[in-house]
């Protein structure tokens, strides 16, 4: 049976994607703040759910508590990065910002770096971290959500770029959504929002194909296109 982790499990994309991983045979580790929600979904499945709760912007002690995990699971095939946050900041409110950056950069950083010499010593794994269609270009609504998401996909890309170089089959996935009906949906004129359901069926497809660059909906991926060639003086006003 293969492992997988989904930190971040309790609500949204994390749990919708640790539910189409037991479809598919894994043995899944979820993770999160709020044990009772991680209680209720283990409750759908209870032999292939292990819970582990923890939140991982205590980087002092979030990867022990990823390795307990692991020991519980027996060994790790699938590491899925979810944890995540943002929130519109118009005013730039470092408070406001603050939890974006410890969770999506400090947070991010110390579990990804922990699961790259994970698989490293064990010469083969995955990786995935679900970033956004937000890290391509600076967003002013929200500097910080965007900005984290930006060091995300970049770094997920040096890992990529280490394990090609080590000659190692470690997997870099980068699953980068653009609206997903969860509470991180905010803000007005919000279109092409996909169900939960439906993204998470579309990355663990992805994800078992080993993809690289992964867009959801499928359709953000033309859309990011257009992003990157918008011109500053029209990208500004939007």
């Amino acid at each position: 049976m293969k492992r997988a982790i989904v930190l971040g499990a309790s609500s949204g994309i994390g749990q919708g994607v640790a539910r189409e991983l037991v479809k598919e045979g894994y043995r899944v580790g979820i993770t999160g703040r709020r044990t009772e929600l991680l209680e209720k979904l283990k409750a759908e499945n209870p032999e292939n759910y292990i819970i582990q709760t923890f939140d991982i912007t205590d980087i002092t002690t979030s990867v022990n508590h990823l390795k307990e995990l692991v020991d519980k699971m027996g060994g790790l095939d699938l590491l899925l990065i979810n944890s995540g946050t943002g929130h519109r900041n118009e005013a730039l409110d470092f408070e406001v910002e603050k939890p974006a950056i410890l969770t999506n950069v400090l947070g991010f950083t110390a579990i990804a770096d922990w699961a790259f010499n994970y698989f490293r010593e064990k010469e083969e794994g995955h990786i995935a971290v679900v970033s956004s269609v937000a890290g391509i270009r600076g967003m002013r609504f929200a500097p910080a959500y965007g900005a984290s998401k930006a060091y995300q996909i970049n770094y997920m890309q040096a890992l990529r770029n280490k394990a090609r170089k080590l000659r190692l089959p470690i997997v870099i996935s980068d699953i980068r959504p653009g609206f997903v009906d969860t509470a991180m949906a905010q803000g007005e004129g919000i279109f092409w929002v996909a169900p939960v359901e439906k993204a998470a069926r579309q990355i663990v497809c992805s994800l078992l194909r080993k993809d690289e660059i992964i867009y959801v909906s499928r359709r953000w991926r033309g859309m990011a296109q257009l992003i990157r060639l918008i011109p500053r003086f029209l990208y500004e006003k939007i």
